[in-house]
C-alpha cells in the first residue's frame, strides 16, 4: 500500500488546518454560514476583505490601522453601520469608502490568517463560487502532486470552544472536492468521503436551510443569510487572500 502524500486533501477546523497547511501549496477555507460567503459577495461587489480572528477591542484597533471599516454582529448592523457577517446585508450595503472591511470571525478567519502565515495560496470558497474556484485551481495547476491543495472546512464551535462539524461546510468542501475529483485529481480518503457526500446529496439547499446552522440563523431572524449562501453556482467572484486581504482573482 502506497504511504505518498496525495495532490488534494480534507481537514476540519484550525487545529488539523495547522497540519494540512504545511503540506499544501494552496489553501480552500470553507466557511459557508457564513465567513467564506460573506467575503465572496464582499469581494464580488469591489471590495477588499481583512481577515480577523478576534472580535474585540483589537479588532477595532486593527481596522483604524488598515484603513477599514469593521464588520459588527449582525444585531449591532443599522443604516448608519450596515457592514456585519450577514452576507445578505453585505449585498445591500455599500462598499466601504476605503474599500476596505474588516471582517472577525473565529472558524473561517482564523484559518485563513494561520494559512497565509505558512505561505500557502489562500483562497475563500463556498457554494456560490464552488466551481469556480475549482476552475480557478485547475488553471493554474494545483491539486498536482507538486502543487497539493488543501480543502479545510471551517466548521462551528461548542461552547466549550471545541470544533463542532458543521454540515454546510461539509458540503461545501465536498463540492470543490467533487469538481477537483472530476477533473482527474487525485483525492485523499478523507476528501472523496467528502465529495462523494456532495455527490450524493439529493437537495443541498434544502440541506443548508434544515441543518443546525441554518435552523440558527432562522431562529435569529436571518434567513435571508441561509438563502444566499444556497445560490449555488450564482458567482465566479475567486477570493484570494492577498497582503492580508482577500481581493478578487485575476
Amino acid at each position: 500500500m502506497s504511504t505518498a502524500p496525495l495532490a488534494v486533501s480534507f481537514g476540519w477546523g484550525p487545529v488539523e488546518a495547522r497540519v494540512l497547511v504545511p503540506r499544501a501549496s494552496c489553501v480552500v477555507v470553507v466557511d459557508v454560514l457564513s465567513f467564506t460567503t460573506s467575503v465572496g459577495v464582499a469581494v464580488e461587489r469591489g471590495a477588499a476583505v481583512l481577515p480577523y480572528r478576534w472580535r474585540d477591542a483589537t479588532a477595532e484597533a486593527y481596522a483604524r490601522e488598515q484603513d477599514a471599516v469593521l464588520a459588527v454582529a449582525r444585531s449591532r448592523a443599522d443604516g448608519a453601520h450596515p457592514w456585519s457577517l450577514s452576507p445578505a446585508g453585505l449585498r445591500e450595503a455599500p462598499v466601504p469608502g476605503s474599500g476596505r472591511l474588516v471582517l472577525p470571525s473565529p472558524n473561517g478567519s482564523t484559518i485563513s490568517v494561520e494559512a497565509a502565515a505558512g505561505r500557502a495560496t489562500v483562497v475563500a470558497a463556498s457554494l456560490r463560487n464552488r466551481t469556480a474556484v475549482a476552475h480557478w485551481l485547475l488553471g493554474r495547476g494545483y491539486g498536482n502532486a507538486d502543487r497539493p491543495v488543501a480543502v479545510i472546512a471551517s466548521g462551528e464551535r461548542w461552547p466549550d470552544g471545541s470544533l463542532r462539524p458543521a454540515l454546510e461546510d461539509l458540503l461545501g468542501a465536498g463540492a470543490v472536492l467533487d469538481a477537483l475529483r472530476a477533473a482527474g485529481r487525485t483525492l485523499t480518503p478523507e476528501a472523496t468521503a467528502a465529495a462523494t457526500l456532495w455527490a450524493a446529496t439529493e437537495d443541498p439547499v434544502a440541506a443548508l436551510h434544515g441543518c443546525d446552522s441554518g435552523r440558527e440563523l432562522y431562529e435569529y431572524g436571518y434567513p435571508q443569510d441561509v438563502e444566499v449562501a444556497a445560490e449555488i453556482d450564482a458567482s465566479t467572484a475567486v477570493p484570494v487572500l492577498v497582503d492580508g486581504a482577500f481581493q478578487e482573482a485575476p
